[in-house]
């Protein structure tokens, strides 16, 4: 048989989920600071939400190739929640925002064609890009009390063969919003090489310090592409429902085109486009968990950091991860193998585009107790390793 070269990925178990999976089997403990599955997270979803499934209404087989328009009248209390005013007309829905990011690859790209993603960032975008015969192309965060875009790289990175950049606000996992400069220098970029906008907003409810602007306002001349959906926003990856909403200049043809896209695929069920209304208007109460939690895990991690000579927190604004800087001695991947053994997983920096040394990520979602095992054992190897080096 032969298979197309866009699926043609190395499959072999690595060597970190080898021994993630073996020490498993072994029945050893873990305290595990990879979590992101708010399902697997010991938060309490009510059981209610479940019965907005039932709606007799999704007997009727009804293809909306945008979706249907009282779903997208939800997404649009949504926005207006944020104070910013999006018609039912400009919301396509989706089955995950993967797909959304699949619709939009089709619709601004030709085989070859070239899109921009800052990183650090997170690796969805590789496989996505290569099964919809894009190439991606890198273009530096930068961390200076606090990251943000480099314009300078990014106009380095454009070429003819550029369509667009993607932005996520905010990005996960440095937790950077993106500021009002910053969104007047992409502008700039956007309008003078004709490009488009894609920015994710799955982490827009969960600042740090308030609740950011949503680029559903759209900049000005400038055609941006907002991507989001329940996965983050009511926690509930499982239910598969996200959605794109255009806006800027000829939006009008590009929801047009989407809407072919769409009808090519109708892959949005109808349950879940009928309970959209209910978990959208009930998401209050599972973000509040969230936000307690990451909050709560956050002051212990900065508890345990004082005092702390060899690792440093980065600057975080929003999200659910935090980037732990530490000393560039061996690589990441010995770093975390080592740190699996005393019974710690704990995610490399490269795994998100950063160097291959000297970074570390965790999840400030896990259950506190947990978390606090975690970074215990963390900490206690990095103070064992300085006392072997001194």
């Amino acid at each position: 048989m032969r298979f197309s070269r866009r699926s043609n990925w190395n499959t072999e178990e690595s060597e970190l989920a080898r021994a993630h999976r073996e020490r498993a089997l072994a029945g050893l403990s873990t305290a595990d600071l990879t979590a992101s599955n708010p399902t697997r997270c010991g938060f309490e979803f009510d059981h209610a939400l479940l019965r907005a499934l039932a709606n007799p209404q999704a007997l009727d087989y009804d293809p909306q190739p945008r979706g249907l328009l009282r779903a997208r009248e939800a997404v649009c209390g949504y926005y207006a929640d944020h104070g910013v005013t999006v018609a039912p007309e400009q919301v396509v829905l989706t089955t995950s925002t993967s797909e959304a990011y699949s619709f939009l690859f089709r619709l601004l790209c030709d085989p070859g064609s070239e899109i921009l993603v800052p990183q650090p960032g997170y690796p969805l975008f590789d496989f996505l890009a290569a099964l919809d015969d894009v190439r991606l192309k890198a273009a530096p965060l930068v961390y200076d009390q606090g990251w943000q875009i480099e314009p300078e790289g990014l106009r380095q990175a454009i070429t003819p063969a550029t369509r667009a950049i993607v932005l996520v606000h905010p990005n996960n996992p440095t937790g950077h919003f993106t500021k009002p400069w910053e969104a007047e220098e992409l502008g700039r970029l956007c309008r003078e090489h004709d490009l488009s906008l894609i920015v994710d907003e799955v982490f827009l409810d969960y600042g740090f310090a308030g609740r950011p602007a949503s680029f559903a306002a759209g900049l000005e001349g400038v055609p941006v592409f907002v991507v989001s959906g329940l996965s983050k926003i009511a926690g509930m990856p499982q239910m598969k429902a996200a959605w794109i909403v255009a806006t800027g200049p000829e939006k009008t043809a590009a929801l047009d085109r989407l809407e072919v896209i769409a009808d090519t695929f109708l892959s949005m069920n109808a349950p879940v486009q009928h309970a959209l209304p209910v978990w959208l208007e009930t998401r209050a109460a599972i973000q509040a968990q969230i936000r307690e939690r990451v909050a709560t895990n956050l002051t212990e991690l900065d508890r345990q950091l004082e005092g702390q000579p060899v690792i440093r927190r980065l600057e975080a604004e929003g999200g659910w991860y935090a980037v732990l800087r530490i000393a560039a001695l061996q690589t990441d991947e010995r770093t975390v193998l080592e740190l699996l053994q005393r019974g710690a997983w704990v995610q490399p920096g490269y795994f998100f585009g950063m160097p291959d040394s000297g970074w570390l990520v965790v999840s400030l979602l896990g259950s506190p107790g947990e978390f606090r095992e975690g970074i215990r054992i963390l900490f206690d190897y990095f103070e064992q390793a300085q006392d072997l080096s001194s």
